[in-house]
C-alpha cells in the first residue's frame, strides 16, 4: 500500500475513533475551567447572543443559574472532558411542538466533525425524551457557514433567510432558519 493511502486510512480510523469518544452529559460546576476555554474565546462567541466571559465568577454564576436548571443543556465531551455545549430550548403553549437547538464548540475542535456528531446525538434522542416535540429548529447567522454545514450534514432543511431578524451585539443580523422534523408516524396528523 502506498504511503498516502496508509495515511488516509489512518486518518479515517482516527476520525472514527474520535467519534466514539464524543458524548453528551450535563455540564457541572466542576467543569468551570473547561467551560471558560470556549466561553472566553472571541472566535467562539462571535455568533453567540452573549459576549465572551471575562471572569470565572460570571462563568460560575452562568453555570449555576442558567445551565443547571435548564431543561436540556449538555456538555459536548471528548473523552468525558467538556469542549463545548449543546442545548434545546423547548417551546411553550402553542409552540410546545418545537424546540430550538443551539451549540458552541471550542475553536481548536472546529472542522473535525465533532459538532455534527453532537447534533446527531441530540437528534437521535430528543424526540424520544420529549415525545410532544415534532420539530427541532436552529437559527444561524448568515455569515456562519460552518454552522450551516453542520446542520445540512445532519439532514436539517434550510427553510429560508430571516432578513434583519434580530439585533446581536449591536448589529441587526440576517439569520438562516433550519428545521428537522420527527419521523415518528404517531406524531404526524
Amino acid at each position: 500500500m502506498e504511503e498516502s493511502a496508509i495515511s488516509t486510512s489512518v486518518s479515517k480510523m482516527e476520525e472514527e475513533i474520535s467519534f466514539s469518544k464524543i458524548s453528551l452529559r450535563p455540564l457541572e460546576v466542576s467543569d468551570l475551567e473547561d467551560f471558560m476555554v470556549w466561553a472566553s474565546d472571541d472566535l467562539v462567541t462571535r455568533f453567540c447572543s452573549w459576549d465572551s466571559y471575562t471572569s470565572r465568577e460570571v462563568g460560575l454564576n452562568y453555570i449555576k443559574e442558567i445551565v443547571i436548571p435548564h431543561p436540556w443543556f449538555r456538555a459536548i465531551c471528548l473523552e468525558n472532558r467538556p469542549i463545548g455545549a449543546i442545548s434545546v430550548i423547548p417551546g411553550s403553549g402553542n409552540d410546545n411542538c418545537r424546540g430550538e437547538l443551539g451549540y458552541v464548540l471550542a475553536s481548536k475542535y472546529w472542522g473535525k466533525g465533532i459538532a455534527t456528531q453532537a447534533v446527531k446525538l441530540v437528534v437521535s434522542s430528543i424526540f424520544k425524551e420529549w415525545p410532544h416535540l415534532v420539530r427541532l429548529e436552529a437559527l444561524v447567522d448568515v455569515e456562519n457557514p460552518g454552522s450551516q454545514r453542520v446542520l445540512e450534514k445532519m439532514g436539517f432543511q434550510k427553510e429560508g433567510v430571516l432578513r434583519k431578524y434580530l439585533i446581536q451585539k449591536g448589529k441587526i443580523r440576517d439569520m438562516v432558519i433550519y428545521s428537522f422534523l420527527s419521523t415518528d408516524p404517531n406524531l404526524v396528523d
